[in-house]
């Protein structure tokens, strides 16, 4: 079984936040304060580009495992990624209230904070986060 690619470590979120494109480097550092206010956890690097809070352990039927940040972001060039490990079909009610955004799997692409309704966002991430929480080794 391959090892998972992406892990925590140890490098300066501060450093990292500080070089995002300045165009988005204000809405991560407002994510990132929501997130820890979320999570009560420090921010750490999961890889090069992933800001996570906390962390838990997966399990899928396949045998593959690993951990995994409870709730987690990434500034890429065309959208700010926030990974929202619950997915989204049991959130139908907010992602109707979220404003303007594009879904993948386990993944909430935006364009920019100003784009959605933060308090509704900030409850989707309490939300996945508790969930991951709840059914460890198998989300």
């Amino acid at each position: 079984m391959a090892d998972v690619k992406t892990q925590k470590t140890t490098a300066s979120v501060k450093d990292f936040l500080d070089g995002v494109p300045a165009n988005r480097r204000e809405d991560c550092k407002a994510l990132a304060k929501l997130m820890r206010e979320i999570t009560g956890k420090r921010p750490a690097m999961w890889g090069t580009s992933i800001v996570g809070f906390g962390s838990y352990h997966y399990r899928y039927a396949s045998g593959r495992e690993g951990d995994w940040p409870l709730a987690a972001f990434s500034p890429r060039k065309q959208d700010l990624t926030v990974y929202i490990m619950a997915g989204f079909d049991r959130f139908q009610t907010l992602m109707s209230k979220l404003g303007k955004h594009r879904t993948g799997k386990s993944c909430l692409y935006l364009k920019s904070l100003d784009d959605v309704h933060l308090p509704t966002l900030k409850e989707l991430i309490k939300r996945s986060a508790a969930h991951v929480e709840k059914t460890q080794d198998g989300c």
